[in-house]
């Protein structure tokens, strides 16, 4: 369990950069390699490469290098993991509402039965 929490620490700390989210954005439309990842963004390469790095090590991301070109890939199968967290609060939410959506009819039909009706 704690090994599945620390990727879950590592895959929202890297979602939580918005030039992270940026780069995973653009590896959505396919391989890319550092340079095409830079071009768009306000930073020097050096600084891509530090994003790149979180990137990696939350396993977002693969990369190879190939002579000079680094290419990267998005991995989306590790954004399951905090997928299935999401779902599993949404799903929790939803029951905890469900029933105080029942509770809350209840009382109003005890209100209405005893004269209280509003």
């Amino acid at each position: 369990m704690l090994n599945k929490e620390t990727a879950l620490d590592r895959t929202y700390q890297a979602l939580a950069d918005r030039t992270r989210r940026s780069i995973l954005a653009r590896l959505t439309h396919g391989p890319a390699s550092v340079s095409e990842l830079a071009r768009p963004l306000a930073m020097s390469l050096p600084a891509v490469m530090q994003h790149l790095s979180v990137l990696e090590s939350s396993r977002l991301v693969r990369s190879e290098k190939i002579g000079r070109v680094r290419t990267c890939r998005i991995e989306p199968r590790a954004l399951s993991l905090a997928e299935q967290w999401i779902s599993h609060r949404r799903i929790e939410w939803e029951r905890r509402l469900d029933r105080l959506g029942d509770y809350l009819q209840i009382m109003k039909l005890q209100g209405e039965t005893h004269g209280d009706g509003k």
